[in-house]
C-alpha cells in the first residue's frame, strides 16, 4: 500500500505523506509479529525463514524511517515498500513461519547478540542496495533525457542519492562488525552456528574491501551503485544456501 500510494503520488507529481503512514503502521505490526514470536522462543525470532524474513524487513522499515528524511530520501520508501511487502508476503505463506516453535531451554547472549545485529545490519546495507536503484533509474533517465515525468521531479539529486547509498554501506558494515565481534565469542560447540558466522566474515571483508576502494582508490559512483546492489544480492544468496 505504501508503495502503490506513493508511486501514484510521484506519477501525478506531487509528494504523499501517506507513503511514511503506512510505513508506520507496518513497522508497529512487524514490531508486534516479533514481539509474540520472541516469546514463543524464549529467544530473538530467527529461528526459521519467516521470521528471519520478518526481522529483514523490520531493519529495513527502521533504517528508512531513520534515514529517509535525515538525508532527504522520502522517496525512497516508494522503492523499499515493494521490498517490504514481498518479503512479509513471503513470511506469510503457511508453512514458511513455524505454527509451534520449539521454545529454548537456555539463551546464549553471544549468538543472539551476533543473530540480530547480523541482520540488523542488513538492514542498512538492503536500503544502501535500494539506493543504488534508485542511483540507476536515475542515472538511466538522465542519459535518455526523461526529464519531464513525476519520478524524474521527485527523486533527490544524484549526489545525494550517491551519499546515502555510501553512508548506508558504512552504517551497515558497522552493525555487521558488532556482529562478527560477537561471533567470534560464541561458544564453538554448535557447528551450525560456525558456519553462518564464517559466512558473516566473508560478507564483512566484501563490503569493508568496497568501502576502502572506494575511500582511498576512488570509484565511479555508478560502478559503487552496481557494486552495492550485485553484493547484497550475493550475500542474501550465500546465506540462503546455508
Amino acid at each position: 500500500m505504501a508503495g502503490y500510494l506513493g508511486m501514484r503520488a510521484v506519477h501525478h507529481g506531487h509528494r504523499s505523506r501517506w507513503t511514511v503512514v503506512w510505513m508506520l503502521f507496518s513497522f508497529a505490526a512487524q514490531c508486534a509479529v516479533l514481539g509474540i514470536r520472541g516469546d514463543l522462543r524464549g529467544q530473538c525470532p530467527l529461528g526459521d525463514i519467516g521470521e528471519i524474513l520478518v526481522f529483514l524487513a523490520w531493519s529495513i522499515t527502521i533504517f528508512y524511517l531513520l534515514i529517509g528524511s535525515t538525508y532527504r530520501l522520502s522517496l525512497l520508501g516508494v522503492f523499499s515498500a515493494p521490498v517490504v511487502s514481498v518479503m512479509l508476503l513471503i513470511a506469510a505463506i503457511p508453512g514458511v513461519m513455524e505454527n509451534s516453535p520449539e521454545r529454548a531451554m537456555t539463551v546464549e547472549p553471544w549468538h543472539e547478540m551476533h543473530a540480530a545485529l547480523s541482520v540488523l545490519s542488513y538492514g542498512a546495507l538492503g536500503l544502501s542496495a535500494i539506493a543504488g536503484v534508485m542511483f540507476m533509474v536515475l542515472n538511466k533517465m538522465l542519459k535518455h533525457h526523461e526529464m519531464k515525468s513525476g519520478l524524474f521531479l521527485k527523486l533527490p539529486p544524484l549526489s545525494s542519492i550517491t551519499a546515502s547509498m555510501v553512508r548506508l554501506t558504512g552504517v551497515g558494515t558497522l552493525v555487521l562488525s558488532g556482529g562478527v565481534f560477537c561471533g567470534l565469542l560464541m561458544p564453538r560447540e554448535a557447528s551450525g552456528s560456525m558456519v553462518h558466522l564464517w559466512a558473516a566474515v566473508t560478507v564483512w571483508i566484501s563490503y569493508t574491501a568496497l568501502l576502502t576502494i572506494w575511500q582511498v582508490r576512488g570509484m565511479t559512483p555508478s560502478r559503487m551503485a552496481l557494486s552495492v546492489v550485485s553484493l547484497f544480492i550475493v550475500s542474501l544468496a550465500v546465506f540462503a544456501a546455508l
